[in-house]
């Protein structure tokens, strides 16, 4: 009897994501042993350069983890630091700052959508490719992006890694003049928004399924973006179905619940939710807060094929996040006009942040997930300790399940060469639009002495 063939399937590097891994597929026979997401970018160490810096320092320096999200982190080292410090923002200082997250929420998405997504379900080999087929949809694409891009810009002070944000606020709000010109952007991006909705549901999506407990922040009566309770909708094996049990945890208790343990094959941490695999993003948000979508972005989800999110629809297919992602611009889009209308200019920019001893929390939700953070401080103000958990680290080991279970199906069809099986792999990666950059945030060095 011939003993099963073993072999290795590698991307050298992959495409259309931001940074720098490999996938590594380990096959035995017929059978897939192993699926690696392989992060060799070199770490940064920001946890570690941020003990000992001032307490005002982390939304700046924070912001240069990711030059696509800079947003996400400088709001959540904000959350974090003012809970720390006992201090709540003016509302008129929070809507702009949710304002602020739509734009990126817009900017982001558009670019993993047209970008590095839309050109799988195509046949494209990327954007140049992909405008060679549709110029309109790409043209549409950068026009949505723009308008994200022009929210950023105005709160921010510039789109990439902005400058105006602080504790307890912003350097400076703008008058009600200078944000009027946005509302034009945003009403021509709101018919783009929607019609990329249409566009991207129409594509052929295959058929996979995830089975990883999801986990987002849930804010009753909204759909979280800047703020909330980290929320579980466990896996029960159901796929597209109602949602069922679904239990939270106080923010101050996500380092028990969330868990980060290295892997020897990558510079990133992968992570366990109460010991089990999970996933963020927009597949978890949209299963634990599309409910409280608009009626009208509701119904749009529903003629989309994602079910009714009224009732707690559960997408479950990786694939169909590009879907999802671009509700959620749409959703964004309405956000934003909804803010605009209602802007109050703050009377401060800013509420003060006195210093104390603690630690604190906070949590946001970024394009790809939940990003956390929390610091602790001295009664001086300094940082004596930081911990960053980015979303692409905790979804990690999601992938590569989604992965393994991906290219099994391949060999169980018998029909995959193995560049197909590779480029399915590829795909699979890619439903999570990881931030590989960001995920590298630590490394274990061992020195072996002999002698």
């Amino acid at each position: 009897m011939t003993a099963p063939r073993s072999k290795e399937l590698r991307l050298g590097a992959l495409t259309r994501v931001e940074g720098q891994g490999t996938l590594r597929l380990r096959l035995h026979g017929n059978q897939v042993a192993a699926a690696q997401l392989s992060i060799y970018e070199p770490p940064r160490f920001f946890e570690a350069f941020l003990r000992g810096r001032s307490y005002t320092e982390p939304p700046d320096l924070t912001s240069r983890v990711c030059g696509i999200c800079p947003v996400a982190y400088q709001m959540s080292a904000c959350r974090a630091l003012e809970d720390a410090c006992g201090v709540t923002v003016d509302r008129r200082v929070a809507a702009l700052r949710r304002l602020q997250y739509c734009g990126e929420w817009i900017e982001s998405h558009t670019l993993h959508i047209y970008m590095l997504h839309a050109p799988d379900f195509l046949g494209c080999t990327d954007i140049v490719d992909l405008a060679r087929l549709g110029r309109g949809e790409v043209e549409r694409g950068l026009r949505l992006k723009e308008a994200g891009n022009a929210i950023v810009e105005q709160l921010g002070g510039r789109s990439i890694h902005p400058i105006n944000a602080r504790l307890g606020g912003f350097h400076r709000v703008p008058a009600p003049a200078e944000i009027r010109p946005l509302r034009e952007k945003l009403l021509r991006a709101r018919d783009d928004a929607e019609a990329t909705v249409r566009w991207v549901a129409g594509f052929d999506f295959p058929d996979a399924t995830s089975d990883h407990d999801l986990l987002a922040l849930a804010e009753p009566g909204t759909y979280a973006v800047e703020s909330g309770t980290p929320t579980v909708l466990p896996s029960d094996g159901a796929v597209d179905g109602p949602a069922r049990t679904v239990r939270s945890f106080p923010l101050s208790a996500f380092g028990e619940h969330v868990r980060e343990h290295q892997v020897p094959y990558s510079t990133a941490l992968h992570s366990l939710l109460d010991g089990r695999r999970h996933l963020t993003g927009p597949l978890a948000r949209f299963a634990v807060s599309g409910r409280w979508l608009p009626p009208e972005i509701r119904e749009l989800a529903r003629e989309a094929g994602l079910g009714d999110p009224g009732v707690g629809a559960v997408c479950r297919n990786p694939f169909r996040s590009i879907v999802v992602r671009a509700l959620e611009v749409l959703y964004a889009v309405h956000e934003a006009l909804r803010i605009l209308a209602a802007y109050e200019r703050p009377p401060r920019p800013s509420t003060a942040v006195p210093v104390r001893a603690g630690t604190g929390h906070g949590a946001t939700e970024a394009p790809r997930g939940l990003l956390y953070h929390r610091y602790t401080l001295d009664a001086d103000g300094t940082v004596t300790d930081a911990v960053l958990v980015p979303p692409t680290s905790q979804n990690q080991a999601a992938i590569e399940e989604d992965v393994r279970r991906l290219i099994q199906q391949g060999l169980d069809s018998g029909s995959a060469a193995d560049e197909e099986l590779a480029g399915l792999g590829e795909r699979a990666v890619r439903n999570h639009d990881p931030c590989i950059s960001c995920a590298t945030h630590f490394l274990r060095v061992t020195v072996d002495r002999v002698g």
